[in-house]
């Protein structure tokens, strides 16, 4: 039969309040001097003052602080016996043993990682994970070290997330598709979603987590900003181009009906071409008089 993962659960440990113990400790502490001063020659008296003193000692040794956010695992001989999440002085037997965990938010920044997206494209990627421990008894004792474990589960749901999506959209794209660049809500919803499965069995709830840094590997990331440049430069020039006809069309229509000049159809094209190369250069236009005609 194969070894079964057995899963910690956190439970209220039963303890007490720590000031009602101390006033106790102290007095049994200082009883013990009274009891030997008032029997200097009786030795069992003496034994029995010094065993006093011992007891007075032993009790206050079960005492413990818990600041805001913290936690307490009580155990007994390596036995699992509740969590103490009560703020303050407490006091619980001091056999039993005490192990303190913080349930503070926390924030991690990953490393940036080298990986490939889904086209191959080799990228830097990093993210900031917003956590906390939530259930104490797994965090300490289903994983080795919970916070270890955090850190490695982020850096592999980065690395599972980039090879699903690409860095951003590419011409070759025949439907937009979501990408680390443009879809960055979606994404951190996606990654959150991820770690939440991952560090459950830690005990750890993932409040927030996003992408902190996203680039393309330096050996490839003069040729994506040429390209990227490039891309920019083609769509600046369709949105010119598109505008120009628009402009051109409304001047061929505002001519014909208001009678102006009658265009025949060489005519129309020759005024097209000079209009587009006036709205469309890069340049400013030299004006040319022509004393002649067009077939002149």
């Amino acid at each position: 039969m194969g070894n079964e993962h057995f899963k910690s659960v956190e439970r209220p440990a039963k303890v007490t309040g720590g000031i009602g113990m101390l006033l106790v400790g102290l007095a049994v502490i200082v009883a013990g001097p009274v009891i030997i001063g008032l029997n200097l020659g009786d030795k069992p008296a003496i034994l029995g003052g010094v065993a006093v003193s011992v007891t007075g000692l032993l009790l206050l040794t079960g005492l413990y602080s818990l600041q805001p956010n913290e936690a307490v695992a009580i155990m007994l001989f390596g036995a699992y016996r509740g969590t103490d999440r009560t703020n303050g002085l407490r006091w619980v037997l001091p056999w039993y043993s005490r192990k303190k965990v913080s349930v503070r938010v926390r924030n991690l920044t990953s490393d940036k990682l080298k990986v490939n997206d889904k086209r191959g494209n080799p990228i830097e990627i990093a993210a900031n994970v917003v956590w906390r421990v939530e259930d104490s008894a797994q965090a300490l004792f289903d994983v080795d070290d919970y916070q270890a474990f955090v850190n490695i589960q982020v850096d592999t749901a980065l690395r599972d997330i980039a090879s699903h999506y690409a860095y951003d959209h590419g011409e070759e794209d025949a439907e937009p598709e979501m990408t680390l660049r443009a879809d960055a809500e979606d994404v951190a919803t996606r990654l959150r979603d991820e770690l939440v499965g991952r560090v459950r069995v830690a005990g750890v709830a993932i409040d927030e987590a996003r992408l902190a840094h996203l680039a393309y590997a330096p050996e490839i990331a003069g040729a994506m900003l040429r390209r990227q440049q490039a891309e920019a430069v083609l769509a600046a020039r369709r949105l010119i181009v598109r505008g120009a006809v628009g402009m051109v069309e409304n001047a061929l229509q505002d001519l014909g009906e208001r009678g102006v000049v009658d265009l025949d159809e060489d005519r129309k094209a020759a005024m097209v071409s000079n209009l587009l190369v006036v709205l469309c250069a890069d340049r400013d236009a030299q004006p040319v008089v022509n004393a002649g005609t067009l077939y002149s």
